[in-house]
């Protein structure tokens, strides 16, 4: 009587090896759909970047400030990047009250996940949103 059943290697421990007898094809599919459903429930995220310069206008934070508004509720972490050009590299101060600001803007929405860090010319902090 055949039954088109497989003879498969469960645990390959050396001392004692398991095997059973399976359809495979049929093991193979249900392993692929339940990994299938745990990707499903999986939370993923983008970071999104905002770039600004240390002496930035009051419209031009206002603006950036709705579009990280609407990131973040979207569900995404906001990197918000000052970049330091030339002389700009003498004023750190003032990149980093920037930092501060978008910060405190956005603290109903966002939580800073990264305090302001400077590397090179750049220095930028990181916005993740609150967990409801």
């Amino acid at each position: 009587m055949e039954k088109n059943l497989d003879l498969v290697l469960v645990s390959s421990n050396p001392e004692n090896p398991v095997c059973k007898l399976m359809n495979y094809g049929k093991y193979k599919f249900e392993q692929a759909k339940r990994e299938k459903e745990s990707k499903k429930k999986q939370k993923t995220f983008e970071l999104k970047e905002l770039r600004v310069t240390p002496n930035i206008e009051e419209h031009d934070f206002n603006f950036k400030i709705k579009n990280a508004r609407k990131f973040i509720e979207g569900g995404n972490k906001v990197k918000i990047t000052v970049r330091f050009r030339g002389r700009e590299l003498n004023y750190v101060k003032l990149g980093e009250q920037v930092l501060n600001k978008f910060a405190e803007e956005l603290s109903e929405v966002a939580t800073l996940e990264k305090k302001p860090l400077l590397e090179g010319k750049n220095m930028f902090i990181i916005l993740a949103p609150n967990n409801k």
